[in-house]
């Protein structure tokens, strides 16, 4: 189970330390356990062509184990699972070990009462289908996260209006929006205004405005007059 998040110090090379390692173990994990899955559900297709003998007392026993254990190491995780994506990662991961077990329980029950072997493969791919679509959208949001993605949170059009509505501002360009790691969002862009005189006062309320409106506190913002923007686009073309 991948679940480090690095603090080691940043350097000349690696600007930003080793936080991204976060986001990386996240899509490990989001992996690993997508391919897990699909091998439940080639088991389950196999075992409901082909059902093999069930010891269901001893099956009974281990998962019994196996789901206490779990659980409790759901309720440990559950916390950190809505601030990171990596410890979300490992609750999902420990979670598909949960109804691992949970499923084995039920079916052993099934098989000592009823003697029906097909509730094993019935409820594993059950399993395996309830687990797909969680383990798919934390593979989304990794790889979104990794290609520099707007925040699902942040709302562009009403953060690029912001900017636009603060005193002085003509344009806004070059805006963006990113994750570097789970909890650390970063903007930047640049501003034209219509009086240099007025840099330091603009950029204040910018980082206002981004602090207060949307959560942003890294940014890093570039004023500029009309004529440097002008020469900024002819040199461009």
């Amino acid at each position: 189970m991948w679940n480090t998040r690095p603090e080691r110090p940043a350097t000349p090379q690696k600007t930003y330390g080793y936080v991204r390692l976060e986001i990386l173990a996240a899509l490990i994990n989001a992996v690993v356990l997508l391919l897990l899955t699909i091998f439940i559900l080639y088991e389950a297709v196999d075992r409901f062509m082909n059902p093999p003998p069930i010891l269901a007392g001893p099956m009974l026993a281990v998962a019994a184990v196996g789901l206490a254990v779990n659980l409790l190491s759901m309720k440990l995780l559950a916390a950190g699972s809505s601030e990171s994506l990596n410890v979300k990662g490992a609750y999902f991961e420990v979670m598909s070990d949960m109804l691992g077990s949970l499923g084995v329980i039920i079916a052993a029950l099934v098989v000592m009462f009823t003697g029906w072997r097909l509730a094993d493969p019935i409820i594993g791919a059950g399993i395996g289908l309830f687990i797909v679509p969680r383990t798919w959208s934390l593979l989304k949001q990794t790889v979104h996260i990794l290609m520099e993605g707007t925040p699902p949170e942040i709302d562009m059009v009403l953060l690029e209006g912001a900017l636009k509505d603060i005193p002085g501002v003509l344009a806004v360009h070059d805006l963006h929006v990113w994750t570097i790691t789970s909890g650390l969002d970063s903007m930047s862009c640049h501003l034209v205004i219509a009086d240099m005189a007025r840099a330091r006062e603009t950029l204040h309320a910018a980082n206002e405005a981004m602090k207060t409106g949307f959560k942003l506190a890294h940014t890093t913002i570039q004023i500029e007059d009309q004529a440097l923007r002008d020469a900024e686009v002819h040199k461009a073309v």
